[in-house]
């Protein structure tokens, strides 16, 4: 298969050769071309190889791509060109693949071969790359799961032929980190194989974030494993699970960081924190940058916990069509992997009450603790439930979906209207209530709807910031005062002076002195 897009990238002058067989591309340029390449790329000799294997420089070009991905002496020896048995466009395609193309299907002589090639990688001293169930997975210590094996497991494990697919996926994912590996000089530090990874990923192979109108409606698509290397898009979970594959097997140490509806990864180094986005091509971003109003510190997960939230992301599609039997069922696959994380009572409980397991869910729900330790202020959802300030109807619009446009805001406004007239008391349908309005820019609106909150419940500390912010947009400054104040005693009261919260108090005293500064 001919990929001229990929010479393209690399060759200024490939216009002029285009497509052309090996028979009518002069010598000269196939040699100028051969010596373009770069000597320690495994992806452009294998491309090269694969356009022109009947030329000398091809062969010459396959026989180095080999030593890059062979650690093993005595495989290094036997470059495939001895090996006339061995089909090797397979393997070849595992690496120079473009993102439409179908998946790579590897015979078994080939899967072997891949195995031998990937059999040094630091990720093979892990107990669970000899795994094969989930059962295997959830008996092992979180620090001893082979993140990658663990969730083409969680995917594969019912199909009949699941052991095959597995090592399919692993054999891509060893040729990417021994890509990787071979571009670090001797004695690397974490950080330029840091460096590396996110060169290789983001650049190279040119993993991105998908467009927000497919990832939002097919999340789970990027968030699987397959899914992300198949298609190279993948959400920050998607992305963050390919980029801890591959620093297992290149025993590179990092941590898992959430905040809320998030996740990213951190390398502790000596100097201080170097923070891992990657849903913006693996640069670092300062810690503060992921705390908001309502996040007074973040947390950190374990391998098993990731395993658990890529099933709650699968869960979160489904909730979203309003399946509430099939997200359930994939909460509950959830629940072995993160048996005490804090919001899973919650999410599972909702949703057997919305099954028709009230006392299920009602049980789940009274031993749900709703000031999570990460927060500033309480969740108020399950209270209101419990104490009847909402029923289930009204806790079912708090998670209708809504497209990026205006009528579908429109219409969620026009349900949750309905639901605060029904409940008035009701905090988080009257919350998200206002966001609707300052979607719709109608700031007054806003302002009224928080305003009922407030009378409600004064110890909100993210309606507080807002009712700030938007008394200040309309010059009303004792107001906003008034409110930054009550924000900035509620988070203090919980240890914790967001940066967002002291950049408006001194937007408000540009406009006005504090009526009542602290002595």
């Amino acid at each position: 298969m001919i990929r001229p897009l990929f010479f393209a990238s690399i060759f200024s002058f490939v216009s002029l050769i285009g497509n052309a067989p090996f028979e009518s591309c002069p010598p000269a340029y196939i040699s100028s071309l051969y010596h373009s390449l770069d000597p320690l790329s495994i992806v452009q000799n294998l491309s090269f190889y694969e356009l022109y294997p009947q030329s000398q420089e091809g062969k010459l070009a396959l026989k180095k791509a080999w030593s890059l991905l062979c650690e093993d002496e005595s495989l290094q020896e036997n470059c495939p060109l001895t090996l006339p048995k061995l089909d090797l466009e397979a393997i070849i395609a595992l690496v120079t693949k473009e993102p439409s193309d179908k998946p790579t299907d590897l015979s078994e002589a080939q899967l072997q071969i891949m195995d031998r090639i990937g059999s040094k990688l630091a990720n093979r001293s892990l107990q669970g790359s000899k795994a094969w169930s989930q059962k295997e997975v959830l008996a092992l210590p979180s620090e001893e799961v082979d993140l990658g094996r663990a969730l083409l497991i969680c995917q594969f494990e019912e199909d009949p032929d699941y052991k095959k697919k597995i090592l399919q996926y692993e054999a891509s994912l060893d040729l990417m980190a021994l890509q990787i590996k071979k571009r670090l000089k001797q004695n690397a530090s974490h950080e330029e194989l840091i460096e590396q990874i996110n060169r290789f990923i983001f650049q190279e192979m040119g993993f991105r974030f998908p467009p927000h109108s497919i990832h939002v409606k097919d999340i789970d698509l990027y968030t699987f494993l397959p899914s992300v290397l198949d298609s190279r898009l993948g959400v920050c979970l998607g992305v963050s699970v390919l980029y801890l594959c591959l620093a297992q097997r290149l025993d590179l140490p990092l941590e898992i960081i959430t905040p809320p509806g998030h996740i990213y990864l951190r390398y502790p180094s000596s100097d201080g924190t170097l923070n891992i986005e990657t849903t913006a091509r693996g640069i670092h971003l300062p810690s503060d940058v992921y705390l908001g109003i309502n996040t007074r510190h973040l947390e950190t997960r374990t391998m098993k916990e990731v395993i658990g939230w890529s099933f709650c992301n699968q869960a979160s599609v489904s909730w979203g069509k309003k399946d509430y039997e099939t997200t359930v069922k994939i909460y509950e696959k959830a629940l072995p992997y993160i048996p005490n994380d804090p919001l899973l009572p919650m999410f599972l409980g909702f949703n057997y009450l919305f099954i028709g397991k009230k006392k299920e869910g009602k049980k789940l729900l009274q031993s749900f603790n709703p000031l999570l330790d990460h927060a500033v202020s309480p969740e108020t959802m399950t209270v209101d439930y419990l104490e009847g300030r909402v029923n289930i109807d009204g806790l079912k619009a708090i998670f209708t979906h809504v497209d990026e446009n205006r009528t579908s805001i429109l219409e969620k406004q026009a349900e949750l209207q309905k639901i605060v007239k029904k409940f008035p008391r009701f905090r988080a349908g009257i919350l998200q209530l206002a966001t609707t309005s300052l979607q719709l820019g109608r700031t007054a609106e806003a302002l009224e709807t928080l305003s009922s909150y407030h009378a409600i419940d004064p110890n909100d500390a993210t309606v507080e910031y807002y009712l700030a912010a938007l008394s200040l947009d309309r010059l009303d400054y004792l107001k906003a005062w008034e409110h930054v104040k009550k924000a900035e005693t509620l988070t203090q009261s919980r240890n914790h002076k967001p940066k967002a919260l002291k950049a408006l108090k001194a937007e408000i005293r540009k406009s006005c002195p504090d009526p009542h500064p602290s002595v």
